[in-house]
């Protein structure tokens, strides 16, 4: 089955491109480089650069089944692969069994019509979703453009207007928590972020960002798939953050030194610092304030 779906999103090019999750040859640095390649080029053509950062609520487990199904039979995605996927959704039951398992501690069975599993045989619960969510790219325009990395979305919207700027972020994020809620998904406005995106020689507006009272918290930096993005894209935050977990990681290390042998200490630095030194490097790897990540290295890689 999973053969099979793949084979006809593949062939008829149904993902599109701004979506980076459970694809070959794509990754979570190649959608941090498209959303940083996206910030950069506007602030370098002297326009104003905003960001926003959803957060989703259950997505996995908010699915519509038949909704699915509906999207499936529009892609193309019918016959045997159609009926294998809604074999696999339809009929599943369940209950909830409180201290044990007689009847009186159970409630009644329930079907469920919501949610794809996440840990699928080969990752058919995040492909599924994949193809839930591709069409929100429609909502997109000239001055707006998307990066998703399975339920992680993002956009940025450009302008050289602030008043047109600030009334183009507004109407995206209404048109973005309208195709969620069509959609049966549900958007966290609590922790949904707005970034404005300058350079180190300006300072950020105080735009306000509304959904109906709702006003969207307007941040200096925020994560990105595991990355800490700051307004001007100088890494300081990611690179604070790097440090605090090689200070307290260095101290466990010295600590357990005696007990370990060089080998089995290696296999340590290497599970546990050696990722988070080289992770994202390609992006902070040029700030300034990466010496000092280079300091520990040579601290760490001399205490081994």
């Amino acid at each position: 089955m999973y053969d099979r779906l793949l084979k006809h999103i593949e062939t008829n090019n149904i993902l599109a491109v701004e979506q980076f999750g459970f694809r070959t040859s794509s990754s979570t640095e190649k959608a941090s480089y498209k959303l940083t390649d996206d910030i950069l080029n506007a602030l370098n053509n002297r326009m104003m650069v905003g960001g926003i950062f959803c957060d989703l609520q259950k997505a996995f487990d908010c699915i519509n089944h038949n909704m699915l199904l509906t999207k499936l039979e529009f892609y193309g995605i019918i016959g045997i692969t159609y009926k294998l996927i809604k074999s696999y959704l339809h009929g599943r039951c369940q209950r909830v069994v409180l201290n044990n398992h007689s009847s009186s501690s159970c409630s009644n069975s329930g079907k469920i019509t919501h949610g794809v599993p996440q840990g699928s045989i080969r990752v058919l619960g995040p492909l599924l979703f994949l193809l839930y969510i591709t069409d929100l790219l429609q909502i997109t325009n000239d001055n707006s453009k998307i990066v998703l990395f399975v339920d992680d979305t993002s956009m940025i919207i450009t302008n050289p207007n602030p008043s047109k700027f600030e009334k183009s972020v507004n109407k995206i994020i209404q048109d973005i928590n309208e195709w969620f809620n069509t959609n049966l998904l549900s958007l966290n406005l609590d922790k949904t972020y707005f970034i404005q995106f300058v350079t180190k020689n300006n300072s950020s507006l105080n735009f306000n960002i509304m959904h109906g009272n709702k006003k969207i918290a307007n941040v200096y930096n925020t994560k990105f798939l595991g990355l800490a993005l700051d307004n001007t894209l100088s890494w300081r935050t990611h690179i604070d953050t790097i440090i605090r977990k090689l200070s307290s990681g260095s101290f466990a290390l010295r600590v357990v030194k005696p007990f370990l042998s060089q080998d089995s200490l290696k296999i340590v630095y290497y599970s546990h610092f050696h990722f988070v030194m080289t992770y994202g490097l390609i992006f902070w790897g040029n700030s300034h304030y990466s010496n000092i990540i280079s300091d520990y290295k040579k601290e760490l890689l001399e205490s081994l």
